[in-house]
């Protein structure tokens, strides 16, 4: 179903009704307007129509008018009885622009939505527009509680935040520190989070994107550190050998050392420290090394002191250190049997529970409380049984894989156990634990064990919840692309995979966007890829809808698995998500597709190759095609890998003068008949396969490194041709064009080693193809002033065929323009392409362009052309394409 209209777009028709009714009450406007194609006239009730497409009538009779804004086609504006005013066109053009305004864009949402990492979308009002679920999680909040407010609102109490992201909306990418987060409710300790923020242009509007991780667990060490080592315990941090890490105030104090020497402490391993009597220095350096070879004491040595007496040492890896050792110490005068259990507790250094024989909770370590969110300090939790603690806490306890866990029975645990738990605590926070239950020594456990008074089973918990989440993290990006969140390669394999397992159907289709390098440059990376996200999202959106995957293989190449549809209907439903044009910052572009698609056999693989052959045909064929593969295509394929590797010999054996040549087509005047110039066309005669044609070979160039070497041997040859043609002909003023892509003049060195060709006053005439010009950069403008300024004269190559762009005609330094052969070749007797051609000519009359019609192959064409306004023509109704020495016998003989 379409999303009901704004109140916006309720209104606007009436006030289109009531525009037409004052400006033009003869005309009926086609436009669009949101979601819809609305018919609207001066009476009656606006009807909705299929698409924006003038109907037939409207090009046989009457007066139609283009309402366009940025090359964007608005509207239609026809009247049958009268022509069409135009102060009612640019009124109209007005109110429409404004009402094309940008909304919600439901294509980031979905994404942003999906993002494994916490992410939030926010306008540049700091305003949340969308987040994913796990930022949500991260900060245990819901939807309703972000979406629509400001992070001012949200995040009250933490202004420096909010000063972070208003500098990344203001266009400056921030990498946010550790950030201490104000309190949420049901949300239990401290939380810290560091993040970066990064300018980001959705499908609506410019924002910022803001990513977020979760790292409360790494600063919560770091303070356990800090603690650790300004307690009054005697504790001591060591590295390899030994060597002093940190020491406690409690450990210093008791051995004499100075605090203000920590600096000559530190780096000396502690055995070697004074206070130590010789046999004590020794049993602690055996200590030390057996820790080291990962067998710590399993209770406390008695080290001896240099001064008389000794301290109870055990030495043990580190649990918020990795790679450390850690020497605890205790007090002689507090060490006694009566608490010897809880001081062992302590010891351990671990999360920790002491149970007695049936399973009744005697201590909870200090680690333990924290771990699972509680306060230790109580003690109205002893004595109960686990099953009751875990009630009591309100913890509810899943397997690793999500499904709802119940305590077992303690004493009919073989013992030792361990296993991992997903422990979901009350304020929505979730942890992965690693559990671990062994008897004490000295105790019996299991089934028939006798009742002591003493605690007999130790329960051991490990947060493992980072770990778990970067092991997530990996396994996901190893089948996920990292900027669209869409699958890569492998994953789609993985994902094709599976479903031939269970089917026998559906269709795979590769597709990439028609010159993306070119687009890429002219519009800045950033934007790029924004518009390789947009694509992820309707891909995604399309496969979500027919139960399938989409994937990014690599950069502008994607690849879709649509389970139930067949190769032909899939490749047409792509085409239509595709249809609309992208978005980058203000800026709607155009953008066309080609498209491979295949059928999925048994093997996942053949599928996706079939269609990345498919792709590369539907490329050779021109932007926006579609090819559904057949085994033939393979051969071809091979064909054409040979056809490029033999293009490149003669390229990089220097052989063009013996396979390359240039033939000329003259262009003529329509109004005197003089033969004002000719255009270059490149022939390729191969000494195997003969005449190549242009169509075959000039497109594998392009799209490798050969099209800049072919371009500057295209221009030295033309330029040596005009030479000999104004020479022969004694017409000094003879111009002689030649075809250069935007694209080619774009690439690493191409126009520094193409502009010294181009001077003054032997400068040619470049044709650009119309396509090309829909980027409206600043970089596209520089690369046709650099050719106006040498004096050669830009003419618009194709017009009328594909995408085309009105703006370009005003915004571009043009000499003319070029029809393309379509728009002539139903001349004369075809209402329409009159209509068009017609429109065209006065359009560009009206800029001060001049116009050739191209493919011009019957007298009855010119005498029409002639009778158009159309400035010149060329084609095989004048003369085929002649070398230079037969185009001068042509000339001179007229």
């Amino acid at each position: 179903m379409s999303a009901a209209p704004t109140d916006a777009q309720s209104v606007l028709p009436i006030a289109l009704r009531d525009l037409i009714r004052l400006h033009a009450p003869q005309a009926t406007l086609l436009a669009a307007i949101g979601q819809r194609i609305l018919n609207i006239q001066a009476e009656g009730t606006p009807t909705e129509e299929a698409q924006l497409v003038p109907p037939d009538d409207w090009l046989e009779r009457g007066d139609l008018a283009w309402i366009t804004r940025d090359g964007a086609l608005l509207g239609l504006l026809w009247s049958e009885g009268a022509p069409v005013p135009e102060g009612a066109v640019q009124v109209l053009t007005l109110l429409l622009s404004a009402a094309s305004a940008e909304g919600a864009n439901r294509e980031a949402d979905m994404l942003i939505t999906q993002l494994p990492a916490a992410t939030a979308w926010l306008s540049a009002e700091l305003e949340f527009r969308q987040v994913s679920r796990t930022f949500l999680e991260l900060f245990g909040l819901s939807g309703p509680e972000v979406l629509g407010r400001t992070v001012h609102e949200v995040f009250a109490d933490h202004p420096t935040l909010a000063q972070h992201l208003a500098s990344a909306a203001a266009g400056r990418a921030a990498e946010l520190g550790d950030e201490r987060l104000p309190p949420v409710p049901g949300v239990r300790g401290e939380r810290w989070v560091r993040g970066s923020a990064r300018p980001y242009f959705g499908g609506a509007a410019a924002g910022v994107l803001w990513t977020v991780q979760d790292v409360s667990a790494e600063c919560a060490q770091q303070s356990q550190v800090a603690a650790l080592l300004g307690t009054d315990l005697p504790l001591a941090l060591l590295g390899p050998g030994g060597t002093v890490r940190g020491a406690s105030r409690g450990l210093r104090q008791l051995l004499g050392e100075p605090e203000d020497g920590a600096d000559a402490a530190a780096q000396r391993p502690l055995h070697e420290w004074p206070c130590w009597a010789p046999a004590g220095a020794r049993l602690l350096q055996d200590l030390i090394q057996n820790a080291e070879a990962g067998q710590p004491s399993p209770a406390p040595s008695e080290v001896a002191l240099a001064r008389g007496g000794h301290l109870a040492l055990v030495v043990r890896p580190s649990d918020t250190e990795p790679g450390l050792l850690l020497a605890e110490g205790a007090r002689p005068a507090t060490l006694s049997e009566e608490n010897g259990a809880a001081r062992l507790l302590h010891l351990s250094g671990a999360a920790t529970i002491l149970l007695d024989s049936r399973g009744r909770v005697q201590l909870i370590s200090e680690q333990a409380a924290r771990l699972l969110g509680f306060d230790s300090q109580g003690t109205e939790l002893t004595g109960l049984p686990l099953p009751r603690l875990q009630q009591q806490l309100g913890i509810k306890l899943h397997t690793p894989q999500g499904d709802p866990l119940t305590l077992p029975s303690l004493p009919d645990l073989p013992l030792p156990y361990s296993g991992e738990v997903l422990a979901l605590l009350p304020g929505g926070l979730t942890r992965h634990l690693e559990v671990t239950l062994s008897a004490l020594p000295g105790a019996h456990a299991g089934a028939g064990s006798s009742r002591k008074a003493a605690p007999e089973l130790l329960l051991s918990l490990r947060d493992v919840t980072t770990l778990r989440r970067a092991q997530a993290k990996l396994r996901h990006d190893v089948s996920h692309d990292a900027l669209t969140g869409l699958l890569n390669r492998s994953g789609l394999r993985s994902a094709l995979g599976k479903a031939t397992g269970t089917q026998t159907g559906g269709m795979v289709a590769c597709l990439d966007i028609d010159g993306f390098g070119g687009l890429n440059a002219a519009l800045s990376r950033t934007a790029g890829d924004l518009l390789l996200i947009q694509v992820a999202a309707r891909l995604n959106d399309l496969a979500t809808l027919e139960g399938g995957q989409a994937a990014r293989l690599a950069d502008d190449t994607f690849a879709v698995f649509l389970p139930h549809l067949g190769a032909a209907v899939g490749g047409q439903k792509l085409q239509a998500a595709l249809r609309e044009p992208l978005r980058a910052g203000r800026r709607l572009v155009p953008v066309t597709f080609s498209l491979g698609a295949a059928p999925l056999p048994a093997s996942p693989e053949h599928a996706l190759a079939d269609a990345e052959v498919a792709l590369q045909h539907a490329r050779r064929r021109g932007r926006g095609q579609l090819t559904v593969f057949e085994p033939g295509l393979r051969d071809e394929e091979a064909q054409t890998f040979e056809l490029e590797d033999q293009l490149r010999a003669v390229i990089e054996g220097g052989r063009q003068h013996e396979q390359f040549s240039l033939l000329y087509q003259p262009a003529v005047s329509l109004k005197d008949g003089r033969v004002l110039g000719a255009e270059a066309l490149l022939r390729w005669t191969h000494p195997e396969l003969g005449n190549v044609s242009p169509a075959r070979f000039l497109p594998l160039a392009q799209r490798s490194d050969l099209i800049t070497a072919i371009g500057e041997w295209v221009v030295r040859e033309a330029v040596q041709g005009r030479a000999q043609l104004r020479e022969a002909t004694e017409q000094h003023d003879w111009r002689t064009s030649v075809n250069l892509s935007l694209e080619e003049l774009r690439r690493e060195g191409a126009i520094e080693r193409l502009l010294p060709l181009i001077t003054r006053p032997s400068a040619l005439d470049i044709e650009v193809s119309a396509s090309s010009l829909l980027d409206h950069s600043e970089q596209t403008l520089g690369l046709l002033n650099a050719l106006r300024s040498r004096g050669a004269r830009l003419i618009v190559d194709d017009f009328g065929d594909g995408a085309s762009s009105l703006t370009a005609l005003t915004q571009f330094p043009l000499y003319g323009l070029k029809l393309h052969p379509t728009l002539t070749t139903q001349l004369p007797g075809d209402p329409k392409s009159l209509k068009l051609v017609q429109g065209t000519v006065s359009l560009a009359h009206s800029l001060g362009l001049s116009v050739t019609a191209v493919g011009v192959e019957t007298y009855a064409q010119l005498d029409v052309l002639r009778d158009l306004g159309c400035d010149a023509a060329q084609g095989y109704a004048l003369t085929p394409p002649l070398s230079v020495g037969d185009l001068v016998t042509w000339v001179r003989g007229r």
